[in-house]
C-alpha cells in the first residue's frame, strides 16, 4: 500500500503543478446572440505554435480554456456555415472572459481549424486528432484509445465509447478482420494513426439506415497517415530470454505487415511465444461470429445452437503454468470498382497450454450451508488447441437502390486434453477416500455459415429487405475417465476391475436456416410501417454411447437404453410481424407485434413427441431525444426462448468423471419478458459523459437443474421451474476530462437475482426446491494524467462485494500505471495490480499481485529500429486463488501461473 499511496502523492503533486494556469472563459454567439453549440475553439501559442488549449462549446455556447499566463496566442474559432474567426491576444495573470460572435458564411481556413482539433463532431461522427492525446510511450491503437476522453478499452480488447461497445473496426472504411476491435487495438501500429472516428447509430446498410433504431449501434474507423497509405507499413518484433526458474528459454517473434490503398488492402500479423500472450483466446474465437447476426431478434424468438464442449478452462493471459501459441492470419479487401467489394480473412492458431490447480470443494445440504461430502484435488492438465477460421465476402451494390451482400465462415479446431488428478474425498460420516484419476478429452468440431441478403428500394416510399443465414455444424466431443472407484450404478457396468475405464462418443449434427422478408413503407419522413415475414427451420440428430474398456482391453458396450442416445429434433417457428415508427417531436415511438407458430417433433426411445404452439409476442420502443447528446431510452420485450437437442436426449452424458447428466423429452420454452430503461448524455464541453441503464428481467418456465449428489458424485436432469427466476441490474458509467490532461471515470455495476433449482435430498430421496438470492455490486474508479514532457499516471480501484444467502463475499483491486517518455528517445511503462479477496470474518482470505516493466529506447521518432528490454511477473507470484459458488457447492482453487522472466527484444519498424 505504500506504492499505492506514493503514486497517489504523485498525481496530486502533477495536479497541483497545473493549477498554475489561468482560465479562459467566455461564448460563441451568431449575429442575434444565440449560442452556438459544438463551435470549436482553439488557442495556438505565438512562440511554440503549439495549441496548449481547446474546447467545444455546450449547449449554451460556452467555452473554457486553461491556457499559461502572460502568453500570446491565437484564438480560433469555426463552426459550420459560419466564418471562422481568429484574433490575436495576450493573457494575463488572472482568468478572463470573452463573447465571440461569428457571422454566416463558410471559410477555408475554418476547415482546418477543425482537421486540427484534437476533438470535433460532424453530424453522427465524432473525430479525434491521435497526435492531439500521444505523448510518445503509446506502441498500438489500444494504448491511444486510452487516453482518448470518452473511451475505455478492457482486458479483453472491447472498446467502449460513451458506455456503448463498439461493434465493429475499420481501417480507411474497410474491414479490419471482420471489425474485431482485439485484433486491431492490439496489433494496429500506433504511429500510422491520424485520426480515430467514431461512427454513432452506424448501420452498414444505407437503404435501412432512416427506418431501423440505430441507437445502439457503435462503430469505429482509423484514419491512416498519408505516409502509409500506398505503402507496406508495420513492424517486426523479436525477442528473447529465461525465466526465474532459468529452465525455460522465453522467446517472442511478432511480424506485423499492413497495406492499404484505394483498392485494395492487406493486412498480415504472426505471433509466436511462450510468454502467455494469447492473440486469440477460446472467447475470441467463439466471437467471430462471420457476419451471422441474430437477424430473428425483433421477432421475439430465441433457438440457440448450444456448444458441445470439453469443459476446456478458457485462460487468459498469463494465467497458466505454461502457454505455447502459434498465430497466423490474414486479411484482405479488394474493389475492382465502385459497385464491388471483395473481402475474406484466414486464422490459424495452435497453442499447447500447462495447468496445475489445487481445489477444494464442498457440496451443501438443500437450503443449508452445511457441508455434506467435500472433494480436495490436486490436477495437472496438458491441453493442446487447433483454432481456424476462414472467412470470404462480397458486396455488390451497382446504385443507391439496391444491395447485394455474401459472406461464408468456416470454423474448425481440434482440442485434446489430457490430466491427471489426486483426488480425496470425505464423506458426511468423516470417511476418507483417496485416488488419482485419469481424463482425456478431444474433439474436431466444423461449423460452417452462410448469409445472403438483398435491399431494394423501387421508390422512396417502399423498401424490399431479404435475408437468409444457414449454419451447418458438426461436434464429436469423446471423454474417457480412468477412476479406481466406481461412481455411477451404470446398467451392464462389469465390477471388480483393478481400474473403472469409463468412455463416451457423442455426434451431434445440426443444420438451421433462417429467413426473412421485410417491407417498409414510408408514410411520412418521419413514420414507417414494417411488416417482416419469417421462418427459422432447424433438424439436428444426437448420438451418443457409453462403453467401458475392461482390465484386458475388450470393450464393454453399455447399451441400455438409458446409456445410450438416437435422437432427431426437428424445430420450426413461422411468423409474422408489425412495427410502426413515428417521430413526433423528441420522442420516437416503435410498438410492435408477432404472431408466431411453432412445430417441434424429437423422436427418440422409438417414439415420437410433437408440441405445436401458437404464440403473440409485443415489443416496445421509446426514445426521447432530450438534446443532440442526451438521450432516454424504453425498451420492452417478451421472448419464447427455445432449446436445442441437448437440452432433449433423455440417455446419460457423462460430463466429466463425476458429473452426469440427462435430458428432458418433454422441455417447453421458457417465457422471458425484459423491461430497460436507459439514458445517455455526453457533453463535449468538458467531455463529460454519463451512460446509465436499469434492467428487469422474468423468466416463467426456465430450465432448470434436479440434482441428486451420490456423496461428491452428481446425477442431474433438466425441468421447467413452475417458479419464476427473476434479475434486476444497473449500469452507471461516469466520466469525464479535466483541464486537457487529465481524464477520470467511475463505474458502477448492481445486479441481483433469484433463481431456483432442485435438490434431491440424500436420505429421504424427496425433491427439496432451493432458492437462492445473490446481490453483487462492483465499482471501479479510474484517475490518468496525459502530459506531454512528464511522467504519467493512470490509477483504478476496484472494489466488488457479493452477497450470497449466506455469506458475503469482497474483493479490492488497485491498479498504478505509470509512462515516462524522456530524453526524446526513451519511454517507461510499468504497471502494478493488486488483488485481495476476502469475506466478512476473514476466515477465507487470499491475495497476490503482478508487476511488470518495459524499458524502450528509440532513437528519434522517425528511427527504423526500436530495443525493449521488459520484465513480467517482477514480485514472482507463483499462485492465483479463485472462488466459485452455486446452490450445490461451494469450490476454492488456487492454481500455478508462469514465473518471473526478463526479455531483450529487437523490433524493426518498416
Amino acid at each position: 500500500m505504500q506504492k499505492i499511496t506514493l503514486f497517489f502523492f504523485l498525481t496530486f503533486f502533477a495536479f497541483a503543478t497545473n493549477a498554475q494556469n489561468i482560465r479562459l472563459e467566455g461564448t460563441v454567439t451568431d449575429n442575434s446572440k444565440l449560442g452556438l453549440e459544438m463551435a470549436n475553439v482553439m488557442a495556438v501559442n505565438q512562440e511554440t505554435k503549439a495549441m496548449d488549449g481547446y474546447s467545444i462549446t455546450n449547449d449554451k455556447g460556452k467555452f473554457q480554456l486553461s491556457l499559461k499566463p502572460n502568453t500570446k496566442y491565437i484564438l480560433k474559432v469555426s463552426y459550420i456555415g459560419y466564418a471562422t474567426f481568429e484574433e490575436n491576444f495576450t493573457t494575463g495573470a488572472e482568468n478572463s472572459t470573452k463573447v465571440i460572435v461569428l457571422s454566416e458564411g463558410m471559410e477555408l481556413e475554418g476547415v482546418e481549424v477543425v482537421r486540427e482539433m484534437p476533438v470535433s463532431i460532424k453530424g453522427d461522427t465524432i473525430v479525434y486528432n491521435a497526435d492531439s492525446f500521444t505523448t510518445g510511450t503509446e506502441r498500438k491503437l489500444e494504448d491511444v484509445l486510452k487516453k482518448l476522453p470518452g473511451v475505455e478499452v478492457n482486458a479483453d480488447g472491447e472498446v467502449e465509447v460513451e458506455g456503448k461497445k463498439v461493434q465493429k473496426l475499420m481501417i480507411d472504411g474497410k474491414d479490419f478482420f471482420d471489425g474485431d476491435t482485439k485484433l486491431g487495438v492490439k496489433n494496429i501500429p500506433a504511429d500510422a494513426i491520424d485520426k480515430i472516428q467514431v461512427l454513432r447509430n452506424y448501420n452498414e446498410n444505407s437503404i435501412l439506415k432512416g427506418v431501423e433504431n440505430n441507437q445502439d449501434n457503435l462503430a469505429m474507423n482509423i484514419k491512416l497517415k498519408s505516409g502509409k497509405k500506398n505503402f507496406w507499413f508495420g513492424d517486426v518484433n523479436a525477442g528473447g530470454g529465461i525465466d526465474d526458474n532459468n529452465d525455460v528459454n522465453r522467446f517472442v517473434t511478432n511480424p506485423k505487415l499492413f497495406y492499404y490503398s484505394p483498392k485494395y488492402s492487406i493486412n498480415l500479423i504472426s505471433n509466436y511465444n511462450n510468454i502467455g500472450e494469447l492473440p486469440l483466446t477460446i472467447q475470441d474465437y467463439f466471437k467471430f461470429t462471420g457476419g451471422f447476426r441474430n437477424m430473428m431478434a425483433k421477432g421475439g424468438s430465441s433457438f440457440n445452437v448450444s456448444s458441445n464442449n470439453l469443459g476446456i478452462p478458457l485462460l487468459r493471459n498469463n494465467r497458466a503454468k505454461e502457454i505455447d501459441t502459434k498465430f497466423n492470419a490474414a486479411n484482405f479487401s479488394f474493389n475492382p470498382n465502385k459497385k464491388w467489394t471483395f473481402s475474406g480473412f484466414g486464422i490459424l492458431s495452435q497453442s499447447q497450454t500447462q495447468t496445475e490447480t489445487i481445489t477444494n470443494t464442498n457440496f451443501l445440504r438443500p437450503n443449508s450451508t452445511e457441508v455434506a461430502s467435500t472433494q480436495n484435488s490436486n490436477q495437472l492438465a496438458n491441453q493442446n488447441s487447433t483454432l481456424g477460421l476462414v472467412k470470404l465476402s462480397t458486396q455488390f451494390k451497382p446504385n443507391e437502390k439496391f444491395q447485394m451482400d455474401y459472406d461464408v465462415l468456416s470454423r474448425f479446431s481440434k482440442q485434446d486434453d489430457n490430466s491427471s488428478l489426486f483426488r480425496q474425498v470425505i464423506d458426511e460420516n468423516l470417511n476418507e477416500n483417496s485416488e488419482d484419476i485419469f481424463t482425456n478429452g478431444n474433439q474436431e468440431p466444423v461449423t460452417i455459415n452462410q448469409n445472403l441478403s438483398f435491399y431494394y428500394t423501387p421508390t422512396n416510399k417502399h423498401i424490399f429487405a431479404f435475408e437468409t443465414q444457414h449454419m451447418y455444424q458438426e461436434e464429436d466431443p469423446f471423454y474417457n475417465a480412468n477412476l479406481q472407484t466406481q461412481p455411477f450404478e451404470f446398467n451392464g457396468f462389469i465390477a471388480g476391475q483393478n481400474r473403472n475405464n469409463i468412455n463416451q462418443e457423442r455426434f451431434v449434427k445440426t443444420s438451421k436456416l433462417d429467413s426473412k422478408l421485410d417491407y417498409y413503407y414510408i408514410l411520412t419522413p418521419k413514420s414507417n410501417i414494417n411488416v417482416t415475414l419469417g421462418n427459422t427451420n432447424s433438424h439436428q440428430s444426437f448420438n451418443s454411447r457409453i462403453f467401458q474398456i475392461l482390465d484386458n482391453q475388450n470393450v464393454n458396450d453399455l447399451d441400455n437404453p438409458e446409456n445410450t442416445n438416437d435422437v432427431t429434433y426437428r424445430f420450426n417457428d413461422a411468423f409474422l410481424g408489425l412495427h410502426y415508427k413515428i417521430l413526433t417531436g423528441k420522442f420516437t415511438f416503435t410498438p410492435g407485434i408477432s404472431i408466431h407458430q411453432y412445430n417441434l417433433n424429437n423422436e427418440q426411445l422409438g417414439t415420437n413427441f410433437k408440441l405445436n404452439l401458437t404464440r403473440v409476442l409485443p415489443d416496445f420502443l421509446a426514445i426521447f431525444q432530450i438534446k443532440k447528446s442526451e438521450t432516454l431510452t424504453y425498451n420492452f420485450s417478451l421472448n419464447n426462448n427455445f432449446s436445442d437437442i441437448n437440452n432433449l436426449a433423455e440417455g446419460f452424458v457423462l460430463n466429466n468423471f463425476n458429473s452426469l447428466s440427462a435430458g428432458n423429452r418433454t422441455l417447453e420454452n421458457a417465457i422471458q419478458q425484459t423491461h430497460t430503461l436507459g439514458y445517455f448524455k455526453y457533453n463535449m464541453f468538458n467531455f463529460e459523459n454519463i451512460s446509465a441503464n436499469i434492467s428487469y428481467n422474468k423468466t416463467v418456465e426456465a430450465l432448470k437443474t434436479r440434482a441428486l449428489f451420490d456423496n461428491v458424485n452428481q446425477v442431474s436432469t433438466i425441468f421447467n421451474s413452475p417458479f419464476a427466476d427473476e434479475a434486476v441490474s444497473g449500469r452507471l458509467l461516469y466520466g469525464r476530462g479535466f483541464l486537457k490532461y487529465y481524464k477520470a471515470s467511475l463505474a458502477v455495476n448492481l445486479n441481483w437475482s433469484k433463481f431456483n433449482n432442485i435438490l434431491v435430498d440424500r436420505n429421504t430421496f424427496q425433491d427439496v426446491f432451493v432458492t437462492n438470492e445473490q446481490f453483487r455490486q462492483n465499482y471501479i474508479f479510474k484517475a490518468s494524467t496525459n502530459f506531454k514532457n512528464v511522467p504519467n499516471i493512470e490509477l483504478g480501484y476496484g472494489y466488488t462485494a457479493n452477497q450470497l444467502p449466506n455469506e458475503t463475499f469482497f474483493t479490492d483491486s488497485p491498479t498504478v500505471k505509470l509512462d515516462y517518455f524522456f530524453l526524446k528517445s526513451f519511454s517507461f511503462v510499468s504497471e502494478y495490480e493488486y488483488f485481495h479477496y476476502y469475506n466478512k470474518d476473514k476466515t477465507v482470505e487470499n491475495e497476490y499481485d503482478f508487476l511488470s516493466a518495459s524499458l524502450i529506447y528509440q532513437k528519434t521518432k522517425d528511427s527504423h529500429w526500436e530495443y525493449k528490454l521488459s520484465a513480467t511477473n517482477i514480485l514472482n507470484t507463483k499462485i492465483l486463488r479463485d472462488n466459485s459458488f452455486s446452490q450445490f457447492a461451494t469450490s476454492d482453487s488456487q492454481y500455478t501461473v508462469q514465473p518471473r522472466y526478463i526479455l531483450l527484444s529487437l523490433k524493426y519498424n518498416l
